[in-house]
């Protein structure tokens, strides 16, 4: 990242601080500088927007993101390690990069966020970067804070996230998505791009929020597509019991000898519009 920004290169900071990837906190560090600026360039324009990323490590893809253009960057890392590290891309940049030490799982977020135009850009942990996106798709309001989500997942999460009807991969995470998102995968990562490499490959998605998504309760639209993948292979009739079953889906006017992975994300919103 040298030739980028004049800021020692990724492994030589990673060395001097003594950040070995830690299994426990879902660390895979991202050391290609093509990658990470094509990460960032995929949010789209940054001069006038806030940038909030979590688990930056040692800061390969926050360089890229203050390098083109964020007006500024709120990080949350939760390894204390790190910290040293960032604090001298903080100081290579003045004023533009915020660190703050925490759990992501439990930082609202939204109260970061200056009220300007805002993306979420991130190499997610892989063990808690499901449950934020869900977090983040399911707000008390709407349209949420940010513009759009860049976001780093294996591949098979990737696949789940933009699948749709009659796709092996759609599920509960494809019904969230597609009620209030957007979402496409921009580009694939090897493994060999990361240190240490982790067994799968990764992809990168793009979400952005539909401005008005169907009307729908989103504590309703949870219970409903839990209860139908929760017992995918069977149908409809049976895996809906817990939540009304066959007098539900009348309700809705679907055929109950159906199985949850033929629904639309509509069909999965009138259900839960029928449960509320």
């Amino acid at each position: 990242m040298a030739a980028l920004d004049g800021l020692p290169p990724l492994r030589d900071v990673i060395q001097r601080h003594g950040l070995d990837a830690k299994k426990a906190l879902g660390q895979n560090f991202l050391l290609d500088l093509n990658l990470t600026q094509k990460i960032a360039r995929t949010a789209g324009p940054l001069e006038d927007c806030t940038v909030i990323e979590v688990g930056p490590g040692p800061g390969g893809l926050t360089r890229a993101i203050l390098a083109l253009g964020a007006k500024k960057v709120i990080a949350v890392e939760r390894d204390s390690r790190c910290l040293p590290a960032l604090a001298e891309i903080s100081d290579h940049y003045p004023g533009r990069l915020e660190v703050i030490e925490g759990d992501a799982l439990k930082t609202d977020f939204a109260a970061l966020a200056d009220g300007g135009p805002t993306r979420i850009i991130a190499n997610l942990p892989y063990n808690v970067g499901t449950q934020l996106l869900v977090n983040w798709l399911l707000p008390g309001g709407w349209p949420p804070f940010y513009r759009s989500m860049t976001l780093m997942f294996q591949k098979e999460v990737g696949l789940r996230i933009v699948a749709r009807e009659d796709d092996d991969h759609y599920g509960r995470l494809g019904v969230l998505c597609g009620w209030r998102t957007n979402a496409r995968m921009a580009f694939d990562v090897p493994p060999q791009a990361f240190t240490p490499p982790p067994k799968v490959t990764s992809t990168v998605v793009h979400l952005e929020p539909i401005a008005t998504p169907l009307a729908c309760d989103a504590r309703a639209l949870e219970r409903v597509t839990q209860a139908a993948f929760g017992q995918r292979r069977k149908m409809l009739r049976q895996s809906l019991k817990p939540v009304g079953g066959e007098a539900l889906l009348a309700r809705a006017g679907i055929d109950p000898q159906r199985r949850a992975e033929t629904l639309s994300v509509a069909e999965f919103v009138a259900l839960a519009n029928e449960l509320e």
